[in-house]
């Protein structure tokens, strides 16, 4: 066992030193998740740190799309002894108030992106459902994750141009979660392959003037409900969230694809009057294209890159039939949502995989 500063703080959740987690399985990951957009589809920069205390790795990448171009930085090096240090080669995430406000920092390089941020949450932090998926078997994710709204203040240079980055229309949302969830170099699939899972998403976490709705649906091969949720969170803390009942979620794909092109999300509060949003992705961003997330098998979260730190930047242009072909997987999207004449702006996340009631 090794000490590291955090072991100084009274933190302590097992009777283990603060770099050893209570669990043994390789796949538990620690994770901080951004997007920062302009409510438009200008651009849309996806920003993510993790660590692997069982696989000995952290690592972090920054996603900007910006018209057709979709450019990726990306660093990983050894985790080391020391949990509170987030610097991964250029990147780093500073705690100024926790559960409030946050820097995050690309340091410039030869890659053409880097961003000098700071966030600060429209409403608090708020807790969701614990995410619990067993397949075959064994538990392929036990996870907890905190979301937020807010708004970005600092400077974001992508393309050789510098951009003042305000928070009157620079908005946002992001995620900390940790737990268990497939990270790494592909294990034996084993029993796995005789069915690999379906993954039907949606993550919408919207941002309007005084207040965030947060809505999770996931749903296995069946259309049963694996996770969900439906809140109305206010801006102003001293008032209650409100539970805004069982979501349904009405995408209209684009012909013989899964795309989205435009959703209703359906809400029934209990005791309230029901409501509908309009939901409409305006800048598509695949998350899983060069981030780590799955895709590349020399690049994965966790995955073992040497001592480092190992720093690569790859960019695709959608123009390119070749590029756009590898735009595949999750999506997280600009999205305008529309409800009872408010227009707010926030992520649109869907992934549908594999068989589905909704599919033929």
């Amino acid at each position: 066992m090794t000490l590291s500063p955090l072991d100084d703080y009274p933190v302590h959740q097992a009777p283990q030193v603060m770099r050893h987690v209570a669990t043994s399985d390789r796949n538990f990951y620690d994770r901080y998740y951004f997007n920062c957009h302009p409510c438009s589809d200008d651009l849309m920069l996806i920003v993510g740190v993790g660590q692997y205390p069982n696989l000995g790795v952290t690592d972090a990448f920054a996603c900007v799309r910006r018209g057709p171009l979709h450019t990726v930085v990306r660093a990983s090096r050894e985790l080391g002894d020391d949990r509170m240090n987030t610097a991964v080669g250029p990147f780093r995430v500073e705690v100024i108030e926790g559960l409030k406000r946050l820097r995050v920092v690309l340091e410039p390089g030869e890659h053409d992106l880097s961003f000098d941020l700071t966030w600060e949450g429209s409403i608090p932090a708020t807790l969701e459902p614990r995410h619990h998926v067993r397949w075959q078997e064994r538990v392929v994710f036990d996870s907890m994750r905190l979301a937020q709204t807010g708004r970005w203040t600092g400077e974001l240079t992508v393309g050789g141009e510098t951009i003042a980055v305000t928070p009157d229309h620079w908005w946002g949302t992001r995620d900390r979660s940790w737990g268990v969830r497939p990270v790494g170099e592909p294990e034996p699939p084993g029993i796995m392959v005789k069915n690999a899972g379906t993954f039907y998403w949606l993550y919408a976490p919207m941002q309007f003037e005084d207040h965030a709705i947060l809505t999770i649906i996931q749903e296995d091969e069946k259309g049963r409900r694996v996770l969900e949720e439906a809140v109305r969170v206010w801006n102003d803390p001293e008032r209650e969230q409100e539970y805004l009942g069982r979501p349904e979620y009405l995408p209209v794909y684009a012909a013989g694809t899964r795309d989205v092109v435009t959703a209703t999300i359906a809400y029934n509060p209990p005791g309230g009057k029901p409501f509908e949003v309009r939901a409409t992705p305006i800048l598509p961003v695949h998350l899983m294209v060069g981030t780590g997330y799955g895709l590349e098998p020399d690049w994965k979260h966790g995955m073992y890159q040497g001592p480092g730190p190992v720093v690569q930047s790859v960019v695709y242009d959608t123009r390119e039939p070749g590029d756009a072909a590898r735009m595949w997987g999750m999506v997280d999207a600009v999205g305008r949502f529309e409800y009872d004449g408010q227009v707010g702006y926030g992520l649109f996340e869907y992934w549908a995989l594999g068989p589905h009631p909704s599919f033929p």
